[in-house]
């Protein structure tokens, strides 16, 4: 039986919601389900809540009835709204178990890899699993040692060899997860007022571990040695934030150059460097990492949940030590114990086996799949992405109505998420990143796709929200 919620003392008053939907483009009937799919997922509408009767949302719209009534039905399809006869239409109680969840998740920057057509991963774990609980496999499964168990490190070791970096295996901390990683490192090195450049975008897990260690983002228009030598001018910088290879969000990659400038810099002015290479190891010839040409002063963080899964939990972070990677194994053990020994251990198998390079591949070859059909739907030159990569940046005119097409997208099954949530600094211009990963399938993707074009630009050709 669901508990009785307290009576709310702020929020939505019966009737009282009104939804913009004045410039908003295509059906004014999708335009106002949209709203009330944005409204639940900002928290502006909660389950309970009535809406407003259709005859006075029309009114106050100066929209037809009927086009209310539309959309009325349309919300009511997708699990957002019930209808209690003369009582009116209701949020639903159980709507977070719909597509608002959904679109609730990508608030919080989820950019899953896309499930390959013919994905392998289920067999490759279900035959990892039977391999290592076979004869003294079990004790892979148990509590490692603060920084992952030896077999694991060097794996991370080989596996970081990919971008020329030359690692002790004691340099390296498996973690459970990047975002754990992050977490580590900020805990060991930064505290409160420590200067931290970053893009004017960034990822908002580094936004959130600068809230809690207290240091301060310093936002670059564009991640350059000048740029960095410039703000450091300004202030002293401790460290630098980047993502190299396919930012999230811009999709921006460094170029080599750039790279061993950015780590000259950094060497000679005695700023560390946190590399987050997330997608780093998912082209077909990665980058050298910025920490290879400044391996003292750079903290490298490898993500598998964004090359293969979200189901593998483990990353691996190269500190500039031994001494440095006893810190880190201490701050990680103290917010997560450690990465999960099962998913860890199954990466090792895999690197040494060849099943890990199969399963990355899969990932690759969907995710170009799929940025070769977003080229072919929505055109080149209006967005910026990585061949291989599976989400797109996607800037959009300062007049844009950017939370109700991330609702509308959502209604769709696309991930979208506004620019606001990662920008840095509050004057950042409009846009969206897109995601062209996690289940959705290439039907739904392709369908979705047109959609956004059909937002995007008025029937006659001409841009309507897109710069």
């Amino acid at each position: 039986m669901r508990a009785k919620e307290p009576k709310r003392t702020s929020g939505v008053a019966a009737d009282a919601w009104t939804p913009d939907i004045a410039d908003t483009a295509g059906p004014k009937y999708k335009a106002v389900t949209s709203a009330i799919a944005a409204a639940v997922a900002r928290g502006e509408l909660r389950h309970g809540d009535r809406l407003p009767p259709q005859r006075d949302l029309a009114a106050r719209l100066g929209i037809d009835l009927t086009t209310v009534t539309k959309a009325y039905d349309l919300a009511r399809q997708r699990g957002l709204i019930v209808a209690r006869g003369r009582a009116g239409s209701f949020i639903s109680d159980d709507v977070r178990t719909g597509e608002v969840a959904t679109a609730a998740q990508s608030d919080i920057a989820m950019n899953s890899p896309p499930v390959a057509a013919e994905s392998r991963l289920a067999e490759a774990m279900a035959a990892a699993l039977g391999t290592l609980v076979r004869g003294d496999g079990l004790a892979r499964l148990h509590y490692q040692r603060p920084g992952g168990a030896a077999a694991d490190r060097e794996s991370g070791a080989e596996l970081l060899r990919r971008v020329r970096l030359s690692s002790d295996p004691e340099q390296i901390i498996v973690t459970a997860g990047a975002q754990n990683g992050l977490h580590a490192i900020a805990s060991t090195i930064l505290g409160p007022g420590d200067r931290v450049a970053c893009g004017i975008y960034a990822y908002p897990g580094f936004r959130a571990v600068a809230r809690r260690t207290g240091a301060v983002p310093v936002p670059l228009a564009d991640i350059t040695a000048a740029a960095l030598e410039a703000a450091h001018a300004d202030a002293p910088l401790c460290a630098l934030y980047v993502v190299p290879t396919n930012d999230n969000p811009t999709a921006a990659t460094i170029a080599p150059d750039e790279r061993r400038a950015i780590a000259a810099w950094a060497e000679d002015a005695g700023v560390q460097i946190i590399e987050d290479d997330a997608y780093g190891l998912l082209p077909d010839a990665p980058l050298p990492a910025i920490t290879s040409f400044a391996p003292g002063c750079g903290w490298y963080i490898a993500s598998i949940a964004k090359i293969v899964s979200p189901a593998l939990r483990v990353g691996f972070v190269r500190t500039p030590g031994v001494a440095q990677a006893m810190q880190l194994a201490a701050a990680q053990h103290e917010s997560a114990v450690m990465a999960p020994p099962l998913n860890a251990a199954m990466i090792s198998l895999w690197l040494a086996d060849g099943t890990f390079d199969a399963l990355v591949d899969g990932v690759r070859k969907e995710a170009a799949w799929r940025q070769k059909l977003a080229r072919t739907i929505l055109g080149d030159g209006r967005h910026a992405a990585h061949p291989q990569g599976y989400h797109l940046w996607l800037p959009l005119a300062d007049d844009t109505g950017v939370d109700l097409l991330a609702a509308a997208l959502a209604l769709d099954g696309l991930s979208a998420v506004p620019s606001d949530r990662f920008a840095v600094a509050g004057d950042a211009p409009k846009a969206m990143r897109i995601s062209l990963g996690g289940t959705i399938d290439r039907r739904a993707l392709s369908r979705a796709l047109h959609r956004l074009a059909a937002q995007l630009w008025a029937p006659g050709g001409a841009a309507s929200h897109i710069v």
